[in-house]
């Protein structure tokens, strides 16, 4: 059975489902909301929080950085903007602190090498690899030199791609997430089948899935596909301003699809036909031949 161990966690076959809420960019470079979406996570019983960390001058084409646009802080260049919503190295010593207080793990996605330096202060159990981060090589394996546990999220991306990126940095502690990159994304574009596809085509890697649609019940077929880990984007307030809030969970629902999960556990069983002792009543009373 595939299975990795992320800490002090172990994913995949036969483990609890790994519930992450993907706070990405959500708290709009707010350390105080941040904090509450950590809450959130932790009151709907969430394994994890994500977030993502960029170095804007790395990761925005200079053709773009002086593109101005309509921001809640005012009318401001792109390159201000994507400066404006990163958190800081004293922001994230408080989220690192956070967590630890509220006893979740939290983990990033790192769009550039400078990123993942930055976030090695704080020793991850996990690195994500986002979707458009898939054929960077480059930053695939300085992620891989830092020895953790490696979650490479599959959307925008050939499965020819898919099966190279693999091959580049090996199949050992690497979990695997079936995505689609659209924000939210049309349930005919989810293609969840894709989650026995990488199971049968990489049976020694634990696979997930990371969605982007709205509402709750792909995400729990997932689970019932097999999928071993699911990411959600959680947010406070779906209308709030920002690309990924359309497309995110909000925190009564996130409770709703924890819960959900669980009871999706506990009703898939081993797959060995038993006869339970609840059933012999109405096996006595209603079976008119017996064998």
């Amino acid at each position: 059975m595939a299975k990795v161990k992320a800490g002090d966690t172990f994913i995949g076959d036969g483990e609890s489902t790994f519930i992450i809420a993907e706070i990405g960019i959500n708290h709009n470079g707010s350390l105080k909301l941040a904090k509450k979406l950590i809450k959130a996570a932790v009151n709907a019983g969430c394994n994890a929080v994500k977030f993502q960390k960029r170095t804007p001058e790395l990761c925005v084409p200079k053709d773009q950085w002086n593109i101005e646009r309509d921001t809640p802080w005012g009318r401001m260049t792109y390159i201000e903007y994507r400066h404006k919503i990163e958190l800081s190295l004293e922001d994230f010593s408080e989220i690192d602190r956070y967590c630890r207080l509220n006893k979740i793990t939290w983990f990033a996605s790192c769009w550039d090498e400078e990123s993942v330096d930055f976030i090695e202060h704080f020793d991850p159990p996990i690195y994500k690899i986002a979707s458009a981060s898939l054929t960077d090589y480059g930053l695939l394996n300085k992620k891989r030199s830092t020895g953790k546990t490696l979650m490479l999220s599959t959307g925008m991306s050939t499965f020819e791609e898919i099966k190279d990126s693999v091959k580049s940095i090996g199949s050992e502690n690497l979990l695997l997430a079936h995505s689609t990159s659209s924000y939210p994304c049309k349930l005919e574009e989810l293609n969840l089948n894709m989650i026995i596809t990488l199971k049968k085509t990489f049976p020694e890697i634990p696979v997930g899935y990371s969605g982007h649609e709205t509402g709750l019940a792909p995400t729990l077929a997932a689970v019932a596909l097999g999928a071993t880990f699911v990411e959600r984007h959680i947010t406070l307030d779906r209308a709030m301003w920002g690309t990924d809030q359309a497309a995110s969970v909000e925190p009564g629902g996130f409770k709703r699809l924890v819960e959900n999960i669980r009871d999706i556990e506990r009703s898939l069983g081993d797959g060995v036909k038993k006869v339970y002792e609840s059933e012999m009543g109405q096996r006595k009373k209603l079976r008119r031949v017996n064998k």
